[in-house]
C-alpha cells in the first residue's frame, strides 16, 4: 500500500507540478486566453506523454493489466487532444508562423522539434488504429519508433523554449518522460516481439 501511494504521489507530483508552474508564470499576465490555452495544452500533452509508457508497461499499482490497456488508450486519445489544441490555438494566434512550422519552414530549431514531435504523435494515434489490420511486429516497431520520436521531440522542443514553463519542472519531467519511454521498451523488449524461436 506505501509503495502504491508513494508511486501514484510521484506521478501526481510529476504531472502537476509543471501544469501549474507554467499556470502561474508570470508571462502569461498579458497574454489572450487562446494563446494562455494552447501554452498549457502543450505542457498537458508533455505531462501525459509521462503516463503513456508507464501504463502500457504495467508500472502503476492498482491497475489490471486490462484497466491499464483501456488507460493507455484513453490517455492517448487525450494526448492527441492535446496536441490539436496546442497547434490549433497557436494557429489561431499566428497562423503564418504555424503553417511554416508544419511545412518545416520555421527558423527557430524548436519549431522543428515540435512538428516532428506532433507529427509522430499523430502517426502513433493512426497506428493504433490500424493496429488490428497490421502484423503484431511491424505494428509495434512502428508504434514504437512513432512514440520515441514523439518523446525526444517534444522533450527537445520544450527544453529549447524560454517561455511559460518553469527551468527545473521542465527539466525534471523531461527526464521522466525519456527515462520512463526507456524502461518501458526495455521491459516489453520491443526487438524480441514477434520472434519465435526455431524448432529442431
Amino acid at each position: 500500500m506505501l509503495r502504491a501511494v508513494l508511486m501514484w504521489g510521484v506521478l501526481a507530483a510529476a504531472v502537476c507540478v509543471p501544469v501549474i508552474a507554467a499556470a502561474s508564470s508570470p508571462l502569461l499576465q498579458w497574454r489572450d486566453p487562446i494563446y494562455i490555452f494552447a501554452g498549457l495544452a502543450g505542457v498537458v500533452g508533455m505531462a501525459l506523454l509521462l503516463m503513456q509508457p508507464l501504463l502500457i508497461a504495467g508500472a502503476l499499482p492498482g491497475l489490471s493489466q486490462a484497466n491499464a490497456r483501456k488507460l493507455h488508450r484513453a490517455t492517448g486519445a487525450l494526448l492527441l487532444l492535446a496536441v490539436a489544441g496546442h497547434v490549433v490555438g497557436l494557429w489561431i494566434t499566428s497562423p503564418p508562423d504555424v503553417i511554416d512550422v508544419l511545412l518545416f519552414r520555421s527558423p527557430a530549431p524548436f519549431a522543428i522539434w515540435g512538428a516532428l514531435a506532433m507529427w509522430a504523435v499523430f502517426a502513433a494515434g493512426l497506428l493504433a488504429v490500424l493496429r488490428p489490420r497490421l502484423p503484431l511486429r511491424a505494428w509495434r516497431w512502428g508504434h514504437t519508433a512513432a512514440v520515441s520520436l514523439a518523446a525526444l521531440g517534444t522533450v527537445v522542443h520544450a527544453l529549447q523554449i524560454v517561455g511559460t514553463m518553469e527551468m527545473i519542472s521542465k527539466t525534471a519531467l523531461s527526464a521522466l518522460v525519456l527515462a520512463a519511454l526507456a524502461w518501458a521498451i526495455a521491459r516489453r523488449r520491443v526487438w524480441s516481439m514477434g520472434l519465435r524461436p526455431r524448432r529442431t
